[in-house]
């Protein structure tokens, strides 16, 4: 899935140009990655909170960003928000090249808790990963993870190398070689009795 987003090049740059593009409704952002030099520009607030707001998956999701020169494949890096207000402060946007591969985290979708047949018999279940880091392509990279729990029995986990992953996308937790990153990502406790 693909949006576009409009942004404009930013001429000044610096804390006083940030707070003055704030205060205008705009958000300053940089492009960077690639073979390229990095890209400040600008993006209008209420869009980009309103599409955030919509879409969660827009997170891992690649973007075109037009209006600031050619049209750039990006994917959102860094998102940073005012911590009394939320409001996004600044935006890192990394291009996303069809040779290059990104690493990103990417949230974890649990289906099938009710079925489970350790959490029938009273079993509780605890989530111990909510999101995984993955390296991929960029037109590979998953809006999310579905983790089936619906076979989880009591006193089982479920690890990092159980998962099913879409094609073409590794778990960098797992590219170490040693089993020591093979972490529990989801597991049901014994029922006591």
């Amino acid at each position: 899935m693909s949006q576009e987003w409009t942004a404009e090049l930013r001429t000044e740059e610096g804390k006083g140009a940030s707070r003055r593009l704030r205060h205008a409704g705009k958000v300053p952002a940089i492009i960077y990655g690639g073979d390229v030099e990095a890209k400040s520009i600008a993006l209008k607030s209420n869009e980009i909170e309103r599409a955030l707001k919509l879409d969660a998956d827009l997170y891992n999701t690649v973007l075109t960003l037009k209006g600031a020169g050619d049209a750039e494949n990006c994917i959102i890096k860094d998102l940073q928000r005012h911590p009394a207000s939320g409001f996004i402060t600044h935006i890192d946007f990394q291009r996303a090249s069809d040779k290059a591969i990104v690493v990103k985290r990417v949230p974890l979708k649990f289906k099938g808790k009710e079925a489970s047949p350790g959490v029938k018999i009273g079993g509780l279940m605890s989530f111990m990963q909510t999101t995984v880091e993955v390296s991929c392509l960029a037109k590979d990279l998953p809006t999310a993870i579905e983790v089936d729990v619906s076979g989880l029995e009591a006193g089982t986990n479920l690890r990092l190398s159980q998962l099913t992953l879409p094609k073409g996308v590794q778990l960098t937790a797992l590219t170490h070689g040693n089993t020591d990153y093979d972490q529990a990502v989801v597991g049901i406790n014994k029922v006591k009795r």
